[in-house]
């Protein structure tokens, strides 16, 4: 389901929901969640992502989060390999 959401800057932030929000901000800390994801699903590419992270994260916690996803295969569709396209419990049937 996309949300439908008005823009009122470049970056997207400033009309979204509380709600919408800290769901970008947990997909974004996610590893194996792409930025297309959050962009198909809330209408924020990768540098409105990182606009909003480094708006609504403590210093600190941007600094991590960067680091993190700096260079991260999985953050992005094109660079993943076919093993990290869905995620299964180990324990379940294929």
């Amino acid at each position: 389901m996309k949300h439908s959401i008005t823009r009122s800057s470049d970056t997207g932030t400033d009309a979204l929901s509380a709600g919408c929000i800290s769901r970008i901000i947990e997909m974004a800390w996610e590893d194996r969640t792409a930025f297309e994801a959050i962009e198909a699903q809330f209408g924020l590419n990768e540098s409105g992502v990182i606009a909003l992270m480094r708006r609504y994260l403590k210093p600190s916690s941007f600094r991590m989060w960067r680091k993190r996803v700096t260079g991260r295969r999985t953050k992005h569709v094109a660079l993943r390999s076919a093993v990290f396209l869905r995620h299964r419990a180990t324990h379940t049937r294929p």
